[in-house]
C-alpha cells in the first residue's frame, strides 16, 4: 500500500524545513520580530520620559504656586498682627 498520510506529511515538513530558503525565511522572520519588539520598547521608553518631563514641569509649577500662597499667607498674618 503506501505510507500513511501522517508519515508523508511529516516527511514533507522535514524536507521543506531543511531547505536553505526556509531557514533564511525563518531567520528573517525572527529578526523582524526582534526588531519590532525593540522598536516598541524604545517607543514606550520615549513616551515614559516625555511624561516624566511633563510631570516634573507640573510639580515645579505647583511648588511655585504654593510658595506664592505661603508668602501671601505670611504677609496677611503679619498685617493681622500689626492691626491687633
Amino acid at each position: 500500500m503506501g505510507e500513511p498520510e501522517m508519515e508523508q506529511a511529516i516527511k514533507a515538513y522535514h524536507h521543506i524545513t531543511a531547505t536553505t530558503e526556509f531557514k533564511e525565511m525563518e531567520r528573517l522572520r525572527s529578526l523582524a520580530r526582534h526588531n519590532e519588539a525593540a522598536a516598541l520598547r524604545h517607543a514606550a521608553e520615549v513616551e515614559r520620559e516625555k511624561w516624566q518631563g511633563v510631570l516634573a514641569d507640573k510639580d515645579a509649577e505647583h511648588k511655585a504656586v504654593l510658595a506664592d500662597k505661603d508668602a501671601e499667607i505670611m504677609a496677611l498674618r503679619a498685617q493681622l498682627e500689626k492691626s491687633k
